[in-house]
């Protein structure tokens, strides 16, 4: 693996869990808006105003690293998309990372990663 290969797997692997953790605070902040509050339409914003650009921020940064990662790794086209599309339900992008990673779209696959179950090949 590439220098420029390992960087994107990681910091590709960071950002997935980062989306998927700004979209939690959002989803948090949210509830005590419209769930918690007394009136939501009162004006309290709560969390929200924090969260939401924290999240859409790290959205942006996803996309712009899912984009990356497609011509780093010689993704197919139907890979990004697939990535991108991620990046909208919540949590979906680690479920994506996950699975790239051990397809060894990151560049290494699992099983590449993992020592052979049956042991040395060579006679003892």
């Amino acid at each position: 693996m590439t220098p420029v290969q390992a960087a994107t797997r990681s910091t590709f692997r960071f950002v997935a869990v980062a989306e998927a953790i700004s979209w939690a605070g959002l989803l948090v902040a949210m509830f005590f808006k419209w769930v918690v509050a007394e009136d939501p339409h009162a004006g309290a914003e709560g969390g929200v105003p924090i969260m939401g650009p924290i999240h859409g921020g790290v959205f942006v940064l996803f996309v712009i690293v899912s984009v990356f990662a497609y011509f780093t790794f010689r993704w197919h086209w139907k890979t990004l998309l697939l990535s991108l599309a991620s990046a909208v339900p919540p949590f979906a992008t680690i479920w994506f990372e996950r699975r790239a990673d051990r397809k060894g779209q990151l560049g290494v696959s699992a099983a590449d990663r993992t020592p052979s179950a049956a042991g040395p090949s060579g006679p003892a």
